[in-house]
């Protein structure tokens, strides 16, 4: 009897993962096998369905400011959360107060998980499976605020071979999307395998996470420019991955980065969450309009804010948010800079900018994006043209300098932070921090301006958490960093196409720096301190994570 009650109880496959935490409330997400009612700290929720999968985002609020509260996750009034022998410190939410410095940390890419690549000797240990181990091990008052993921969390078209697999089980791998993720389905195959693991599993229920993608959560060079998109539409996969691709982001990913309050505001959210029945229609039509672009603008806004006491975190999608169709080509739409600039209004000690891709890169390759922008756009002749569309992608020359007035009109608003425009008191920041990942090494540059600002402004990199990097890349990057190389290509291309004058410089103060890497943040007041730390073995003990550079900012 007891046997047949235990296989009808409903299963918690994924999750809880800690998302939102403010001062007073917080949300926990998480995926059953069946539908039933959700309970955290008092606060019930019932599942949603999206393409026979089930879900909840419970909205836990009336906590104490600064307080620190262990949780435990019930499925119709079975403990499920903690597992059984856990032996990790019970998972907990900890709301943000006024008396503690703030311990951000972030980064990028993160294949997989070790053991779906145990037999590949390239792959170092993982980021967040250290970081995981030495969270346990610490105190609760000096585990992380916050963890920020920049993009890359699952690589849809660098499948592993238990994936592979699976899709060979299930279609033809020969034809359509081969082995690489088809749609919605196969998406949540990918989430299970990287958020499984243990430690890592643990970590996401104790660490509040904000998360924002990349190209490979949906396929690399994803919306590079408007002939890759035109390209891709013509194949006979494109359009269900895409849809699969974003419906399980706003699944799995978009909704944990918004507030109660947000969620309470959010139409498609409030419709999902009182369907009856399965609401995957709603949401691949959700998801066919928010790829679309029309008159400039896209269908959905993905960026979104998120404030930390004294930081303020703003979140851009540089992915799915670009403008390339008609002759215009913008990182963002009109409105999301709108948008953006309307939330930097206001008094805070440092501003975070999220942004996957970084927005300075070393200026050899900066200036080699915004020269192959120009050719590409016909600056030498439509034959010329038609080769730099041709170098763009298969250079992945996409980033924030291949959008040149994306990245001066970016520019132009740092600068108007780090003077202290947008402060109602007139008090300019303590910092000015763009976080980035994307290029699979690790640095700080800091910027200067024109007009000298009273503010620090860096820009943070680092990636990957978990991934390869090849010889030759690394040595392609330690290059482009040189002054060498610098005053070399610049002179260079010069002779052939020229691209506007900078308002700013920028040099690179730490870095580059190579391996699974991931830099943590922390702020006192006005004081800010970066740290980058990189996992591996240490004195032949388990691997771990260990400092490499440190740089006080403010």
């Amino acid at each position: 009897m007891v046997r047949h009650y235990a296989a009808l109880m409903t299963r918690l496959l994924l999750g809880p993962l800690l998302r939102h935490v403010g001062r007073c409330d917080a949300t926990v997400w998480v995926e059953t096998d069946a539908p039933c009612e959700v309970e955290v700290l008092g606060a019930r929720e019932r599942t949603w369905c999206v393409s026979g999968h089930y879900y909840a985002l419970v909205s836990v609020t009336g906590l104490a400011a600064g307080s620190s509260t262990p949780y435990e996750v019930r499925l119709d009034g079975e403990r499920v959360w903690p597992l059984a022998g856990e032996s990790r410190p019970p998972s907990r939410i900890r709301t943000l107060g006024d008396d503690r410095p703030l311990r951000i940390a972030f980064g990028s890419c993160r294949y997989a998980r070790s053991d779906a690549v145990r037999d590949d000797p390239h792959f170092e240990p993982d980021a967040l499976e250290c970081l995981a181990a030495d969270v346990a091990a610490l105190p609760g008052h000096a585990w992380p605020d916050a963890l920020i993921l920049l993009g890359d969390q699952v690589y849809a078209d660098e499948t592993t071979k238990a994936t592979q697999a699976r899709i060979r089980a299930r279609r033809d791998s020969t034809t359509g999307a081969k082995e690489q993720v088809a749609d919605f389905e196969e998406y949540t195959w990918l989430y299970a395998e990287s958020w499984t693991q243990p430690a890592v599993r643990w970590l996401l229920s104790t660490v509040p996470s904000s998360m924002i993608f990349d190209d490979h959560d949906v396929r690399d060079d994803w919306n590079t420019s408007h002939a890759w998109r035109e390209e891709i539409q013509r194949t006979s996969w494109w359009q269900e991955r895409i849809i699969g691709a974003l419906s399980s982001y706003w699944v799995y990913q978009h909704l944990g980065n918004l507030s109660p309050a947000d969620l309470d505001a959010d139409e498609l959210y409030q419709r999902i969450r009182g369907h009856d029945g399965d609401a995957g229609g709603l949401l691949r039509d959700y998801a066919v309009v928010a790829d679309r672009e029309a008159d400039g603008g896209k269908g959905a806004r993905w960026s979104y804010r998120r404030d930390l006491g004294p930081v303020r975190l703003l979140m851009l999608d540089s992915r799915c948010g670009r403008i390339l169709a008609d002759g215009a080509r913008s990182m963002l739409s009109e409105d999301e800079f709108g948008w953006l600039e309307a939330q930097l209004a206001g008094d805070y000690d440092h501003l975070l900018v999220g942004t996957s891709l970084p927005w300075l890169l070393p200026r050899a390759l900066h200036d080699i994006e915004s020269w192959n922008e120009r050719l590409c756009a016909g600056a030498r002749g439509a034959r010329i043209a038609t080769l730099s569309e041709k170098a763009r992608q298969a250079g992945d020359l996409e980033h924030w300098a291949a959008f040149r007035a994306s990245f001066d009109r970016l520019a132009g608003l740092l600068q108007g932070v780090a003077s202290g425009a947008y402060a109602q008191a007139g008090v300019a920041p303590a910092t000015v921090c763009v976080l980035s990942g994307d290029v699979h090494h690790a640095y700080v540059a800091e910027a200067r301006f024109d007009r000298p600002v009273p503010a620090t402004v860096v820009q943070l990199t680092c990636s990957p958490l978990h991934n390869v990097v090849p010889t030759p890349m690394k040595l392609a990057f330690r290059l482009s960093w040189s002054a060498v190389a610098e005053r070399a290509t610049r002179g260079l291309l010069g002779l052939v196409a020229r691209v506007p004058p900078m308002t700013l410089s920028w040099r690179c103060t730490d870095g580059p720096y190579f391996g699974n890497e991931l830099m943590t943040l922390r702020v006192d007041g006005r004081r800010a301190e970066v740290r980058l730390d990189r996992a591996g073995p240490r004195d032949g003990a388990r691997p771990t994570l260990y400092r490499v550079a440190s740089h006080i900012l403010s």
